[in-house]
């Protein structure tokens, strides 16, 4: 299995506690892939610094925001957008996305991403990010995803990555690392032996 990629941007992953359940969850994989990445379980933290356990500038961090951005024409649509405080998409958010430190994902089904949304109000001190993906999610061939434009987190966090980053590696990294969990999930079923082998019928005496 190849070691961790190294990333210039930090991803911090905040992942509600029931998620730890989820057979699907992909947050973990996030962590194994990116040498510059963490993530916490919990309901709240004080404030950035905290949540990271390092200190950090606000102003210099992301957080994928919940919803989507405001309708665009299809030939102004970009994967990625930065909402003023009004909640409407900046004309040229590149001065931002450029100086960012490291973006925040929050991990969950979407009432539980709420609740951390809510819980953790220094969230809004960071520049608020949506994404707008060119395709539906990998991880929605084997689970159903509640939008279209729902991604799971690894995903998320490779499509912010593939427009943060200096070369496409950590992005490649992420959906390679989805792509080998999810062969493995598909593994073949167990062969299916006949009905009279099954119930003991038809057995010799």
């Amino acid at each position: 299995m190849p070691g961790p990629t190294d990333n210039r941007v930090f991803v911090l992953i905040l992942q509600h506690p029931q998620e730890r359940r989820e057979l699907l969850s992909t947050a973990p994989l996030v962590g194994e892939t990116l040498a510059r990445s963490k993530l916490a379980v919990g309901l709240s933290w004080p404030g950035l610094a905290r949540a990271l356990g390092e200190p950090a500038e606000p102003r210099r961090w992301g957080v994928l925001h919940l919803g989507a951005a405001p309708a665009e024409p299809p030939a102004e649509r970009r994967e990625i957008s930065v909402l003023d405080r009004h909640g409407e998409p900046l004309r040229d958010p590149s001065a931002i996305l450029s100086a960012l430190h490291g973006i925040v994902l929050l991990d969950g089904t979407w009432s539980q991403a709420k609740t951390l949304w809510w819980r953790n109000p220094w969230l809004l001190k960071l520049h608020r990010i949506v994404l707008d993906p060119p395709r539906p999610a990998r991880l929605g061939q084997l689970r159903r995803e509640p939008r279209r434009e729902a991604l799971s987190t690894i995903e998320s966090a490779a499509l912010v990555l593939r427009h943060l980053e200096p070369g496409p590696e950590p992005a490649e990294a992420l959906l390679a690392a989805l792509d080998r969990m999810m062969a493995a999930v598909r593994r073949p079923p167990r062969p299916a032996f006949p009905r009279a082998l099954r119930t003991g019928r038809g057995r010799q005496r």
